[in-house]
């Protein structure tokens, strides 16, 4: 695991960090102050404790990681958790992690409502101001309209500093295919991007999914991305595929 300090079977539990997940990729112009401050905030490590808001699909994930990168680039320990992959691993895992320089906990949510996991986590946070260390997380609303029930816990994530993230709009999303199709070394012309915003689910993550299998049957079949060429390998060819009328010309 990168810039973890876990220990023997806990080494595995953390996210794999992306190596395209930093803060110099992240696009989007309703989130660069947002996301410009995040940066400045850990790096400077006056603050304890800093939440992440929004909802799927608005960068939160690439946004931990992006920290944790940086931590790394610093020579720092840094960790990132999904909590939504600890549940059945049980609390007990928490103990221990204050030792890490910057930890980021992703879907914290997934644990509220759970005693023995809501007092772990305060805990977690006591211990890690204590040492010093800086801890991120993220939730998909304020503390405040989806407070854990531990009401120590809750006055703690509302005494954080908050950044807000918004859905990003459908130019962002265009920028994000481009440049990440660029780094791939792909030309994805302006029509074939649209079109792809199009039949697809606007979700970013999804987008992604979509664009490392054109990736992929690109370098297979060496073809371009052309708009035939996306239907036939994303299986768009028929109408079927999304339930509207394919009017798109092949």
């Amino acid at each position: 695991m990168e810039g973890g300090t876990m220990k023997g079977a806990q080494l595995t539990l953390g996210v794999r960090l992306r190596d395209d997940a930093r803060f110099g990729n992240y696009l989007g112009d309703r989130n660069g102050e947002s996301a410009a401050r995040l940066q400045a905030l850990t790096q400077d490590r006056t603050l304890p404790l800093i939440v992440l808001c929004g909802d799927s699909g608005t960068g939160k994930s690439h946004l931990l990681q992006a920290v944790c990168h940086a931590g790394e680039a610093r020579g720092e320990s840094a960790l990132c958790l999904d909590m939504r992959e600890l549940l059945e691993v049980g609390a007990g895992v928490l103990e221990g992690l204050s030792a890490t320089r910057t930890l980021c906990l992703d879907n914290l949510e997934a644990v509220f409502g759970d005693p023995d996991w809501e007092e772990a986590v305060f805990h977690l946070f006591n211990r890690m101001g204590d040492e010093g260390h800086q801890l991120v997380v993220s939730l998909t609303e304020p503390p405040s309209a989806h407070p854990p029930a531990l009401s120590d816990l809750a006055s703690r994530l509302g005494h954080g500093v908050i950044l807000q993230l918004a859905l990003p709009r459908d130019e962002d999303r265009l920028r994000i295919l481009g440049d990440r199709a660029a780094e791939r070394g792909l030309e994805l012309p302006d029509d074939v991007s649209r079109f792809i915003l199009r039949r697809a689910s606007r979700h970013t993550g999804e987008l992604l999914s979509i664009l490392e299998r054109l990736d992929e049957g690109s370098l297979r079949e060496q073809r371009r991305l052309t708009i035939p060429f996306v239907k036939q390998t994303l299986g768009w060819n028929t109408a079927a595929a999304t339930g509207t009328t394919d009017t798109d010309s092949t």
